[in-house]
């Protein structure tokens, strides 16, 4: 309400009240004259007699009657419980949410700290690809399922991320932090410096979480629909093979209620040229939330959100597929850019 409707409205009541009051005093008694004989005439007007409906009585408060139903559809359960399951795995270096009907995880979290990158008491060549035997056998990948499928055995989250301990390293060669990718041009090359990447925010910041797993999006067809189409490897064909691969980046300032810095990021599963920016593969969190069907920041007010792009600049070091091979054995990066953990 504006002032001046305001204002009127104020008027308005004020007027209205002064009337009421003359009303009320008007009718003090006043000094007695002297009678003067009148006539009255008496006209008799009929009352009307038209009745108002009966106003229906409020029942008092009574609980809702429990209504027995004829069927038991959650009876089912006796026998077991359909699903989904996910099955979740706790280990030293991750935790994984594994997707039984894609033979895929749905997603990994890792956390890395400057001290943990810091230390180097693994070595990749003493860990091998294992099977996940805590997934039942019909459900889980197989090691067969990969052979001359004509993708790598991709790493959700790095071995060189945990290098803090050899059964730390060894963790990440189950096949349940494994997705099919495409290995020339990403998995060996722009997907490993996004990775590097990830490690260097700890330059910058404390403590950094990642979260990464695949996603299956739809693609326009020549005929205008939309549909999600995607290759699935082994023998019978088990394992879905990604289109897309997701992280999402939480960099934290180490205060106790502090800033997050957050980052997510889509990736094809093919290769990339690795002039391409980094920074063109942003998306906002939700994008990947509804992508997904996962959640990832629901307990994270607004207020002490930051854009991870805005903090830091997000491009990577490009540095060949050898020369990575080299500095796993522990020989010093090239230092450029923003520079890789001590």
């Amino acid at each position: 309400m504006s002032k001046i409707t305001f204002a009127i409205a104020a008027a308005a009541g004020a007027a209205t009240g002064a009337i009421a009051t003359a009303a009320i005093y008007s009718r003090k008694p006043q000094s007695q004259s002297p009678s003067v004989p009148t006539t009255t005439t008496s006209i008799s007007v009929p009352t009307p007699t038209t009745q108002q409906p009966p106003v229906p009585a409020i029942p008092p408060f009574q609980k809702p009657v429990a209504i027995t139903a004829p069927v038991d559809p959650s009876g089912l359960f006796q026998y077991g419980f359909p699903g989904p399951i996910a099955d979740l795995r706790p280990a030293a270096s991750l935790t994984s949410s594994y997707d039984r009907r894609t033979r895929n995880p749905a997603w990994v979290a890792e956390h890395i700290t400057p001290f943990s990158l810091s230390q180097s008491n693994a070595d990749r060549k003493n860990s091998l690809f294992v099977e996940d035997v805590s997934i039942p056998e019909r459900f889980r990948a197989k090691l067969k399922d990969y052979f001359r499928s004509g993708y790598d055995r991709g790493h959700q989250v790095p071995a060189a991320d945990a290098k803090w301990s050899q059964d730390a390293m060894d963790d990440t060669f189950a096949l349940s932090n494994m997705c099919p990718q495409v290995g020339d041009g990403f998995n060996r090359d722009y997907w490993a410096h996004f990775e590097d990447f990830c490690r260097r925010l700890t330059n910058h910041y404390p403590s950094v979480r990642v979260v990464t797993g695949p996603l299956y999006l739809p693609r326009r067809e020549a005929d205008g629909k939309w549909r999600v189409s995607y290759e699935v490897i082994g023998s019978p064909p088990n394992v879905a093979v990604p289109t897309h691969f997701y992280k999402v980046i939480f960099a934290e300032d180490g205060r106790t209620g502090g800033n997050v810095s957050l980052g997510a990021f889509v990736l094809p599963n093919a290769a990339i040229h690795n002039d391409k920016a980094l920074a063109d593969f942003e998306v906002p969190v939700d994008a990947v939330e509804r992508a997904s069907g996962l959640e990832f920041a629901s307990l994270l007010p607004a207020g002490r959100r930051k854009r991870l792009c805005q903090e830091v600049s997000c491009s990577l070091i490009v540095r060949e597929y050898a020369d990575r091979q080299k500095n796993l054995k522990g020989l010093p990066p090239p230092r450029k850019g923003l520079p890789s953990p001590s």
